[in-house]
């Protein structure tokens, strides 16, 4: 894809100070086009990050903390991204949390965040963000759900609940914007090399003895047939493909992103 595809265009990815999100938001930036980023963090580095991005980028970078556990927040995030930029042409739902329980020992306030931050946020985010889609008739809404937003794993209840949930959301709004120059996808990543993950097979290895190599295929990427981490810069261009004129008619899919782990 060539280089500015997207210049001129403003992308809000929420969940963006690391990870998945940030890798998303660099590859938009690097395809032209203006960043909102959203997320956790220390405000100082955040505002170096937002700083390093737009010269590396030669684009507009801007930050908005609002928490995704508050509609109104979230609400006024779109609208001040709206208010400097005119509309937020690109959306990618990305922030989430995780808790692993059995179910019948599942704590509830556990369970209502996962299912408010991962399902919940990205309703209050695409309401927002719509109407000005429509107005420009040009759109494209991302969500990232899960290779468990298409499987199941045990202990992991809220979040294959929540992310199921995105991928018929993203059903949903896909079929109401289909006629419009809008489309509606969801990302369904398997196991992503982030500096999370890195912090958990380092927790692994402690609690297993195990070494590192063993960690990582059984008990990581027991599932993943690949036997190999999904790379945040994959998934970054799968999201600029996602927006280019390419994949125009490409509207209210889940696209597995996991090594053929649902294939299975």
């Amino acid at each position: 894809m060539e280089n500015h595809s997207l210049s001129g265009r403003t992308a809000l990815i929420t969940g963006s100070t690391s990870g998945i999100g940030l890798g998303m938001a660099q590859a938009l930036a690097q395809a032209g086009a203006n960043i909102v980023l959203n997320g956790l963090g220390d405000l100082q580095e955040i505002n170096t990050l937002t700083a390093e991005m737009a010269e590396q980028y030669g684009v507009d970078v801007i930050y908005d903390g609002a928490n995704m556990l508050d509609p109104a927040e979230i609400t006024n995030m779109v609208t001040t991204a709206e208010a400097k930029f005119g509309c937020v042409d690109i959306l990618v739902n990305n922030a989430g949390i995780q808790y692993v329980s059995a179910i019948d020992e599942f704590p509830e306030d556990k369970w209502q965040a996962i299912i408010n931050i991962n399902l919940v946020s990205n309703f209050h985010t695409i309401k927002a963000a719509l109407p000005a889609m429509k107005a420009q008739n040009w759109g494209r809404i991302i969500n990232l759900a899960s290779a468990h937003g298409l499987v199941a794993s045990p202990y992991k209840s809220a979040y294959v609940a929540a992310k199921h949930g995105v991928v018929g959301l993203t059903k949903t709004v896909a079929l109401e914007i289909a006629e419009q120059q809008i489309t509606c996808n969801a990302i369904c990543p398997g196991y992503v090399r982030t500096p999370l993950v890195e912090g958990q097979v380092a927790d692994q290895m402690k609690a297993h003895n195990m070494s590192r190599e063993q960690v990582i295929n059984d008990i990581f990427l027991v599932a993943q047939p690949s036997k190999k981490f999904v790379e945040v810069e994959e998934l970054g261009q799968v999201a600029v493909f996602l927006c280019s004129p390419a994949a125009k008619s490409i509207n209210g899919i889940s696209l597995p992103v996991e090594g053929g782990w649902t294939a299975k």
